[in-house]
């Protein structure tokens, strides 16, 4: 019995009894990387049961993070009491230990480089729920994709850019998602967002993001003259493109916020899943920024 399917025999065996910790197991193995998956089921959930997924990215940069942080535990725990499958995933930190990091020094080549890998760690995580979607007790109608900082870069280019950064479209023609969830996030090109692809989404920036864009501008805020130049687009930049196709969203812009944003918002998480309980399960269309000021 290989590891992949131990886990899943665990997991399937433990349906219908309380569960105090996650299963965690591998979806994949790449290189020197074993990536691997925390999955939070409900305490009440049953062998037959078919229950919505957070599939959640963890920030950090591309050098840093885990997807075992206290933050994403408890936001994997908060998703499980909630009627979710709260999914915290690993994923190739392609920049840990390159004397360039990620800045203004790294190339634009290496930095589209790291997104694509995120990008399919993310849809290979995606894929591993729908094919394991009855032993889990996924409802892959219903995965919402989720990201920090980092990771909801490698979330959004994921969802909304497959086509530009996957070389097999056909490998991943079954995954699907049915919302989004951005913490400072950015993509490199909204224009990949169509009527076709658009999802209810939430977003939370800063206006003064020192880090990724809060609407369309150069990473890092990288001069044109440096290595590391590239612009992307912001979560402003996307929620009008959605506007545009009035298409759901929930946007929490906070006046002179910088980097902090990326903070999973737990006194606000209730918000955010009451926003996909109207938008996704009763495809209600709502559009709501709620504004917040700096002291």
């Amino acid at each position: 019995m290989n590891n992949i399917t131990f886990y899943l025999f665990l997991l399937s065996f433990s349906f219908g009894f309380s569960q105090a910790k996650p299963i965690t197991y591998t979806y994949a193995i790449k290189g020197l990387d074993t990536l691997k998956m925390d999955v939070y089921s409900p305490k009440k959930i049953k062998k037959n049961d078919s229950v919505p997924v957070l599939l959640w990215m963890h920030g950090g940069g591309f050098v840093g993070g885990s997807r075992n942080y206290p933050s994403e535990v408890q936001l994997g725990e908060f998703a499980a009491e909630n009627g979710y499958l709260g999914i915290s995933i690993s994923y190739r930190l392609t920049r840990k230990g390159q004397p360039s990091g990620f800045g203004c020094d790294c190339p634009k080549a290496d930095k589209l480089l790291t997104f694509k890998n995120a990008a399919i760690d993310f849809l290979d995580a995606a894929k591993f729920i729908y094919e394991n979607k009855d032993v889990l007790g996924a409802d892959t109608t219903k995965i919402i994709a989720g990201g920090s900082s980092a990771g909801a870069e490698g979330m959004l280019n994921a969802v909304y850019m497959r086509e530009y950064f996957i070389d097999d479209l056909k490998k991943y023609e079954k995954v699907k998602f049915a919302g989004v969830f951005s913490l400072a996030g950015a993509m490199v090109n909204s224009d990949y967002i169509t009527k076709t692809n658009a999802l209810p989404s939430v977003f939370f920036h800063g206006t003064a993001d020192n880090l990724v864009p809060f609407g369309s501008a150069a990473h890092h805020f990288c001069k044109p003259e440096r290595k590391g130049y590239i612009m992307l687009d912001g979560s402003s930049t996307i929620v009008d493109r959605l506007l545009e196709l009035e298409m759901p969203y929930y946007f929490n812009k906070v006046i002179g916020g910088k980097h902090e944003l990326s903070n999973i918002p737990f006194k606000q998480l209730g918000e955010v899943f009451d926003f996909f309980d109207k938008t996704i399960f009763k495809r209600e269309v709502i559009q709501t920024v709620k504004l917040i000021r700096n002291p």
